[in-house]
């Protein structure tokens, strides 16, 4: 299976990087963009052929590793390889 996860900040939580990339995008002449928020996107291959299993599995990977949870969320989609 094939895991597809996004990753974002939770709304209230400043992030700097945002705010570069709409300051550069500004200075490039792209006026009219607000509130840039910049995240992750990771795709995972997985052995795992059972749906309920394998969502178990992604989610325990975001809880423990790839999603810091005090400052982001995550979402994720399962499809077969």
């Amino acid at each position: 299976m094939k895991a597809r996860i996004k990753i974002t900040l939770k709304n209230g939580v400043l992030d700097p990087q945002g705010k570069a990339i709409a300051n550069a995008l500004g200075a490039l002449g792209f006026d009219g963009v607000d509130g840039v928020r910049q995240g992750k996107y990771i795709e995972l291959e997985l052995s795992e052929s059972d749906p309920k299993r394998a969502e178990a599995e992604v989610k325990a990977m975001c809880e423990q590793l790839l999603a810091n949870t005090v400052i982001e969320n995550y979402q994720f989609e399962l499809e077969p390889a």
